[in-house]
């Protein structure tokens, strides 16, 4: 239902009208991707590419509640953040089905980029970079209040050249509050902080205190996969790397890593939430050591016009240095537009 303020309201969902998707404009292509409560498929609106995730809403009235709750969330957070390391919102709809769209990255996840790149490893300023990229996303969500609580490989997203990382999937993102008692159990075990386990058992529903730097602790489990390209405790289950973390302290291994990134990731998953750094002292922090691997290019002279007999000093640059010339070159990947898209009402009694 509208107003008059350009609000489109229904029960916790409420959007600005400029965000409202009109689905009949929506043709959806193949599923890229599936997790447990959405599929994502590519497709056209508007005749852009977009990303369009469908949330299934449940069998339970419970189930329903929860996945309603949790989308009117994400939509109201993606609509009110934007940043150059964050998936673009586009917009979204709650009827006929909830409804998602983004724009599309041909990239694939960061964790498909990973397992393509299998024994070898990262360039390191490849994934200092990455980790700047993914450090940018995660100050500019929490400058809004605002944790994401599932940070890790499959919810970043590379652009079509491989350059770029974006943080997408903000279903378990929520306000912080100091007062409000956040549900544990949150996110993926391997990646998440010892603070969201219960002391006494893992289970379900728990509630507890907690607060932005469980995302510095997901951040500091990822930038040690970026850098060595291995699974996170490797060997041991989802729900043992959980335990082994909270109860036992355990962590993986950062002897191997260069002294001064050894330190951002192991500042990053102290136990104590308090003592670990914010994403603003973590991108100074990956500056500095970028800059320590990555010295500044030594600037050209300017041209220099002189006549052939013209004779430099034996001090001075050689001529090939004076008169060297930098050719740049880009490429604008292009997605080809998808034949076999279908309406979106059609898909959706495919989908379930």
């Amino acid at each position: 239902m509208g107003s008059g303020s350009g609000i489109y309201s229904e029960g916790e969902f409420s959007l600005d009208a400029k965000w409202l998707v009109d689905p009949k404009q929506l043709l959806v292509g193949p599923k890229i991707g599936e997790g447990a409560h959405a599929k994502v498929y590519k497709g056209q609106y508007k005749n852009q590419t977009v990303a369009i995730k469908v949330v299934h809403r449940g069998e339970t009235p419970e189930e329903i509640a929860k996945r309603e709750g949790r989308f009117a969330r994400e939509v109201a957070m993606l609509s009110r953040v934007q940043h150059k390391n964050l998936v673009k919102f586009i917009g979204a709809c709650k009827e006929p089905v909830m409804v998602i769209v983004t724009e599309l990255l041909m990239g694939g996840t960061l964790r498909r980029y990973l397992l393509n790149l299998r024994p070898s490893c990262l360039d390191m300023r490849v994934a200092v970079g990455f980790a700047l990229d993914i450090a940018r996303a995660m100050e500019c969500l929490h400058s809004h209040g605002i944790i994401h609580r599932d940070l890790k490989p499959e919810n970043l997203i590379l652009t079509a050249d491989h350059k770029t990382v974006k943080l997408a999937d903000f279903g378990l993102a929520r306000e912080e509050s100091l007062t409000e008692m956040m549900t544990a159990e949150t996110g993926t075990y391997r990646w998440m902080a010892p603070e969201l386990y219960s002391t006494v058992t893992l289970r379900h529903g728990e509630k507890k205190h907690y607060n932005h730097k469980v995302d510095a602790y997901s951040f500091a489990i990822v930038l040690w996969e970026l850098i060595h390209n291995k699974l996170p405790f490797e060997g041991m289950s989802n729900l043992q790397a959980a335990y082994a973390a909270a109860f036992k302290n355990v962590r993986p291994n950062a002897e191997n890593i260069p002294e001064d990134l050894g330190l951002i990731v192991t500042s990053c998953w102290r136990e104590d939430p308090n003592t670990r750094p914010n994403f603003s002292q973590i991108i100074q922090m990956l500056l500095h050591y970028l800059s320590a691997i990555s010295p500044p290019e030594p600037i050209i002279p300017p041209r220099i016009y002189a006549s052939e007999n013209t004779v430099f000093p034996p001090e001075s640059p050689g001529t090939s240095s004076l008169m060297a010339a930098r050719h740049d070159s880009g490429e604008t990947p292009t997605s080809n537009r998808e034949d076999n898209s279908v309406g979106f009402f059609s898909c959706f009694r495919h989908c379930y």
